[in-house]
């Protein structure tokens, strides 16, 4: 169990942000669990034909499937939607004596070095600490590439499914309060009084220092909750968000249904993917059609009362309303 001693002034300085790069790095983990009634096993499925040119023997020695992941891969995004590039960025400029100390910690490990292959692991492990200027170049070059083939493909979808829950957390705050956010955050969660505890396999004790505390949705955490107490940066939990099992789905609508002779084939296949709020830009990238064109059916389809818009921020979010989930099913 690990126990995050909050001071007053931390309730004040909670908040949210999402990390593509933690996306990536805890995905690794996935693959290296993965099971056919896993819940990430579609996309488990896919990556067996795309990752063949991916340094993964790299990738699942600083990844191990459970126990320690150094800080340094995982630094806190200092914005709600860090970029990629700058969280890499971020790890390439990593201070080399906190390599070294961490990927020393790493490699003798009693949980993180469970398995088989163990020797072959060492003799990386020795080879990155012994040349830690070269292990992080490495490193950010295999990560970068994994994520162009293992996540890009599938962020919009990803982001649609972390917007989504953050809107729900901010009304469970809304609601009630910091007890209630905590209270429904993650089965591995609580909160009592001034502590919040994250049931893992050791026992730890942080105080936020006014810090404050960072929470990250995050797919590929499921089914863990990932806590980072180190400096630099706030505090983070790292949790699984609402709806995952959505995520892998491919909602369609048949040329011939209902559904589609009374709104037409494109604008009954918008509304299918619309289970999760999405941007003009990211539906676009899933309907495959021109952004004016997608703009004219989504406002056409809102003024009707079938989907609902609101801003976040640069962007203008399109979901599903009650009415729209009754067409889709009657369809």
């Amino acid at each position: 169990m690990i126990h995050l001693h909050f001071h007053p002034e931390d309730l004040g300085h909670i908040r949210f942000a999402f990390s593509p790069l933690m996306e990536a790095v805890t995905s690794v983990r996935a693959l290296s669990t993965g099971t056919p009634t896993q819940l990430h096993a579609p996309w488990v499925r896919q990556m067996a034909k795309r990752l063949d040119d991916v340094d993964l023997e790299l990738l699942t020695t600083i990844v191990r499937p459970a126990g320690y992941l150094p800080d340094f891969l995982v630094p806190p995004p200092s914005t709600r939607l860090s970029s990629i590039a700058a969280s890499l960025a971020e790890v390439a400029a990593t201070d080399l004596d906190t390599v070294v100390e961490q990927l020393s910690h790493l490699a003798g490990h009693r949980v993180a070095q469970q398995g088989p292959d163990r020797p072959r692991r060492e003799r990386l492990m020795r080879e990155l600490v012994d040349e830690p200027g070269a292990a992080l170049a490495r490193l950010v070059a295999a990560f970068e590439h994994y994520w162009q083939v293992a996540i890009a493909p599938y962020w919009p979808r990803i982001r649609a499914l972390l917007q989504d829950d953050l809107a729900y957390r901010l009304d469970e705050l809304a609601t009630g309060g910091v007890r209630q956010l905590f209270r429904t955050l993650h089965p591995l969660v609580s909160f009592d009084r001034d502590t919040l505890r994250v049931v893992k396999y050791y026992e730890g004790h942080a105080d936020l220092r006014r810090r404050g505390l960072l929470l990250v949705p995050c797919v590929f955490a499921w089914p863990d909750v990932v806590v980072r107490t180190g400096d630099p940066g706030p505090p983070t939990v790292t949790y699984s968000p609402r709806g995952l099992g959505r995520l892998w789905e491919t909602p369609t609508v048949r040329q011939r249904s209902p559904l589609a002779g009374v709104l037409g084939r494109t604008r009954a296949t918008i509304l299918a993917q619309l289970d999760l709020p999405m941007s003009t830009t990211q539906l676009a990238c899933q309907v495959k059609l021109a952004a004016p064109t997608l703009n004219s059916h989504l406002k056409a389809l809102a003024a009707a009362g079938i989907l609902s818009a609101r801003r976040d921020g640069r962007s203008v979010l399109y979901t599903r309303t009650s009415l729209g989930d009754a067409l889709l099913a009657g369809a």
